[in-house]
């Protein structure tokens, strides 16, 4: 299967990004958000699920749709484990050495766990409770699993429905549906999970970028699919309302904040929620990319370690969460707790640490595939021979 060499380097680009925006150093506020009031986290995601519905929509309509289910389940079985081992190494090894030098960064971070370390460990492995830095995989999954229902209506009746049903169930999250839920799980089951502990994303309203990517990938399978194309005047929309809003993010007097202290005007940018000026700046980024990406990539040299990054972007999500959360135990989240040559040197380690484990993790899914080859020529022969 033909891979897009772009979107890889798009995915790699997404990585760099959310590792600078979560180890703590001078660069976190100047590279968080670049671009507007977006993070790399919706880039990603989107990114994921336009892949998510190119492949499996392949594999319905040449394998069919149970191909696709057991597909997509074997991939979400997959993110599980990484995420329950990722959750292991949180409450081993980075708890004992931030007790051990009293670090309260990560007391913090595993605040309920410090409480209750029974339920913490059986609630983070139901992915009910999820520390943050560790709230994207549980999210992930859960998309995972609804995806071959949602793929497999879709492609029998079409688009319409899925996605006017999603865009329904994020608005009912942008007026409290998560906390709803959440009061109806408490009084039945009586859930001693605090609400604030269930990862920091709403995924009842990030639902809707996923799907809309599951679908976007979908329509690119017919071997006629036309390209996207905009209308001139919506493009200069776009072209200068994404001008505007990176102008706001880095002229802003407010940061990252666009509203600074008015918390209900925030909301409209928030990320956790997905709130729909957020939306806005998103769709305005993504109709640029569409319509000057490929011309300048054309132009750049390709970055053969972004894309080997967005290639392997599961362990290479991973190994930044290892890296991240080494860093709060030693130093803390203080931005400031060395130099700014510390910070370069760290995050030069960081990343060179980051391209290895994706150029290894490319390494063996080649020499798995080339043993899985080999075994089945060898197959083959011994099948001829017998006859």
């Amino acid at each position: 299967m033909k891979r897009y060499w772009q979107i890889d380097a798009l995915r790699g680009l997404m990585l760099v990004l959310m590792t600078f925006t979560h180890l703590p150093t001078r660069f976190t506020d100047p590279l968080g958000q670049p671009f507007g009031f977006v993070s790399a986290a919706e880039g990603f995601v989107l990114l994921s699920a336009f892949v998510a519905g190119l492949v499996y929509t392949r594999i319905s309509d040449s394998r069919g749709v149970d191909a696709m289910r057991r597909a997509f389940w074997r991939r979400a079985l997959k993110v599980y484990l990484v995420q329950a081992a990722t959750l292991l190494f949180l409450f081993t090894i980075i708890t004992r050495v931030g007790l051990r030098i009293d670090q309260p960064a990560v007391k913090n971070l595993l605040s309920f766990y410090l409480a209750q370390p029974l339920e913490g460990f059986g609630y983070s492995l139901l992915l009910v409770y999820e520390p943050a830095l560790l709230d994207i995989l549980p999210m992930y999954i859960f998309f995972m699993l609804m995806s071959p229902w949602v793929l497999a209506f879709a492609l029998r009746h079409g688009w319409t429905g899925v996605m006017v049903a999603s865009a329904a169930l994020w608005g009912l999250a942008q007026f409290g549906f998560s906390e709803w839920l959440y009061g109806l799980a408490v009084h039945s089951l009586h859930l001693p999970v605090p609400f604030r502990e269930m990862g920091a994303f709403n995924a009842f309203a990030w639902q809707f970028l996923w799907f809309t990517g599951l679908w976007m990938g979908a329509s690119r399978h017919a071997p006629d699919a036309e390209p996207f194309r905009f209308p001139a005047w919506l493009v200069a929309l776009a072209v200068g309302t994404a001008l505007y809003g990176f102008w706001w993010r880095h002229h802003g007097i407010n940061g990252q904040a666009p509203f600074g202290g008015d918390e209900a005007m925030n909301l409209l940018f928030d990320k956790w929620q997905l709130g729909p000026l957020r939306i806005v700046n998103l769709v305005v980024l993504g109709i640029v990319t569409v319509r000057f990406g490929p011309a300048l990539m054309r132009r750049l040299p390709r970055l053969h370690a972004l894309e080997a990054m967005g290639s392997a972007s599961l362990p290479v999500f991973c190994a930044h969460l290892v890296a991240v959360l080494l860093v709060l135990a030693f130093y803390g989240d203080s931005q400031t707790a060395r130099p700014w040559w510390g910070d370069v040197l760290l995050l030069a380690v960081v990343f060179a640490g980051l391209y290895a484990v994706a150029r290894a993790a490319l390494w063996w899914g080649e020499h798995r595939r080339s043993r899985g080859t080999y075994r089945d020529i060898a197959a083959i022969d011994s099948s001829v021979q017998g006859r």
